[in-house]
């Protein structure tokens, strides 16, 4: 029946009594399982911890610097590291590295949560801080975003 439809026979279950058989195009269907497969990895994501180095004693703008770039790279979807470095006699006051660290982490609240708290470690006090949107929403939304910029830009660029 296979060679007259011009279709392969495949066995399904070999185990069954009697055995499972199927007429198909044997090639379509593995083209369509690689194609799955294939969709499959562009969609997967690949979380990335981005970080961020501070000092006790940083300015107010270099802070806002600071901030600006973590609360992109949450926006991104990333997690974000933020180490604390102290230097020299600033390691006998951990507790003003803990207060910024919080600070960071009330100013940023929105776009992010902690996900690892404070904790010293020799020279460094670290954080991590994870995204409160998920990766795919962060990517599918900057596209959106880009689709509609350049939509925009075509339609003045026809009205010109």
């Amino acid at each position: 029946m296979a060679d007259e439809v011009g279709l392969d026979l495949v066995e399904i279950a070999a185990e069954a009594n009697p055995p499972v058989c199927k007429i198909m195009d044997f090639g379509k269907y593995k083209y369509e399982v690689a194609q799955k497969a294939r969709e499959a990895r562009q969609n997967q994501t690949h979380i990335v911890v981005k970080e961020v180095r501070l000092t006790p004693k940083i300015e107010t703008h270099d802070y806002e610097t600071k901030r600006n770039q973590v609360e992109k790279f949450l926006k991104g979807g990333d997690k974000v590291k933020v180490t604390m470095k102290f230097r020299g006699r600033e390691q006998t006051r951990p507790e003003l590295g803990y207060k910024m660290l919080q600070r960071l982490a009330t100013d940023i609240a929105e776009f992010g949560f902690i996900e690892f708290a404070p904790k010293q470690e020799g020279r460094n006090m670290t954080m991590v801080i994870g995204p409160t949107k998920k990766k795919t929403e962060a990517v599918a939304e900057a596209k959106a975003a880009r689709k509609a910029k350049a939509d925009a830009a075509a339609e003045t660029m026809d009205g010109a």
